[in-house]
């Protein structure tokens, strides 16, 4: 089922067909540097496990295609308690979504398709009524803060050693959506 569309762009739940597309991502090391990291190459049992069996309430998963190839991977999610304490949203009244994103077809990258996929899934989650949206980039992910900074996202929090990556604790920062 399509959850929106617009020009070349469009979002589709996760069918269990797509497992074969994540391992191909999850398993190219240049992906891998930027999400997941390269020592976590992803076989399909590791793909099912994490994608398919381990989907906590609310989430949404879903495949990006643009034109006729699907070329990426979008979740959205209700914060839990312990993320709204964590990043210091315990007196925030309203819903709270994180979501997460990569193009898996690297040859796709620096064409402004990543940012029209962040545009379209904030618009997409304001029109369900979302009233904050936060996202957690390592803080040496130049290339995507800049992209979720041209979209109306805005460095609230640093993060220190907030995300295992490659073998280390890496610094993140707490970003949250505040409109253009």
């Amino acid at each position: 089922m399509i959850l929106y569309h617009k020009k070349d762009l469009s979002v589709r739940n996760l069918e269990p067909e797509d497992a074969k597309l994540l391992v191909k991502w999850l398993s190219d090391p240049v992906v891998l540097e930027y999400y997941e990291g390269r020592d976590r190459p992803h076989d399909l049992a590791m793909v099912q496990e994490h994608f398919y069996e381990d989907t906590p309430e609310g989430m949404i998963r879903a495949i990006v295609r643009y034109g006729s190839e699907d070329i990426g991977y979008v979740q959205f999610y209700p914060i839990d308690d312990d993320e709204r304490a964590e990043y210091g949203y315990t007196d925030s009244a309203g819903s709270i979504y994180g979501m997460d994103q990569f193009i898996g077809e690297p040859r796709l990258w620096n064409k402004g398709i990543g940012s029209l996929l962040v545009r379209e899934t904030v618009i997409f989650l304001l029109e369900k009524r979302v009233d904050k949206i936060v996202m957690d980039p390592q803080c040496w992910n130049h290339r995507a803060l800049r992209v979720y900074e041209k979209n109306g996202f805005v460095r609230k929090k640093l993060l220190p050693e907030h995300e295992w990556h490659e073998g280390e604790y890496k610094d993140c920062w707490l970003i949250e959506y505040c409109g253009t």
